[in-house]
């Protein structure tokens, strides 16, 4: 009696129908997108005081060190409503960084169900984790800017004018900036995925080689193709982590597979 029990809290605890997923998913979802709207409002208002200065910085030190020479380096907003469209990209941007710590929240705990009650002790862990290393990724992204947009820029012929385009300058900061913070949260994914017991350190360490040419291939698309001290600035720390997220993996494999023999040693 005790046993079925046990094994029904257990299914209550691990099992969910496909309709309780989806209306579990939806709550997600629908607190997420909240979050990203209220982000998106402080977004708006912080894009007046400090971050439309700071995003068009890096062009303006390309401006000022031409200045001697007869070239011309600045944004332009060709429309009239570019400037408009272009600020509301940038606060929803802002709006999806700020609201990150929630939204990542929701994720975790939408996967937490798959862990048993012993790992779920580690959720905490895992989201504490993954928050820094959003915000690491995002100024990761944003250190290698200037670099980028100085290279970029050194190609334009002597005389000539670099007229940048606002909509394809700030499509290219944003999604250089965000992407990578999203890149350096993946290695925490594949650690929870481990303990979830979907994928094993085994399996990590088998596809090293795969995971290295996909992060490479992922800062060099992240990267202008002629920066590629940048790309390899990217390219180091997101190898790092993801040997770090195999040797956290294998730890707990270990652990799991010591416990597992003890239980059925007793068993016997």
């Amino acid at each position: 009696m005790t046993a079925v029990k046990d094994r029904g809290q257990k299914n209550r605890e691990k099992r969910m129908s496909l309709g309780a997923h989806l209306i579990e998913l939806r709550k997600r979802l629908f607190i997420s997108a909240l979050a990203v709207v209220v982000g998106g409002i402080a977004g708006w208002v912080l894009t007046d005081l400090f971050v439309w200065e700071a995003i068009q910085d890096p062009v303006k030190r390309v401006a000022e060190a031409n200045a001697a020479g007869e070239g011309t380096t600045a944004i332009i907003f060709p429309t009239i409503s570019s400037a408009f469209d272009l600020r509301l990209q940038i606060a929803f941007t802002l709006g999806l960084v700020l609201s990150s710590p929630v939204w990542l929240y929701q994720i975790f705990a939408f996967l937490v169900p798959g862990l048993n009650t012993r790992e779920r002790k580690f959720t905490f862990a895992f989201f504490a984790t993954a928050i820094p290393l959003f915000f690491a990724g995002c100024a990761a992204g944003w250190f290698v800017l200037p670099n980028i947009v100085k290279l970029m820029t050194s190609f334009v012929p002597a005389g000539a004018e670099s007229l940048l385009t606002a909509k394809e300058y700030i499509d290219f900061v944003l999604k250089l900036v965000v992407a990578i913070g999203v890149a350096f949260v993946v290695p925490v994914f594949l650690v929870l995925l481990n303990f979830a017991g979907i994928l094993s350190a085994a399996a990590l360490i088998k596809s090293w080689r795969i995971a290295i040419l996909v992060i490479v291939l992922f800062t060099a698309i992240a990267t202008p193709s002629a920066d590629v001290v940048s790309m390899f600035m990217l390219a180091i720390p997101m190898i790092a982590l993801y040997f770090a997220a195999w040797g956290i993996a294998h730890l707990h494999d270990k652990r799991v597979e010591r416990r597992n023999r003890l239980e059925f040693g007793s068993a016997v």
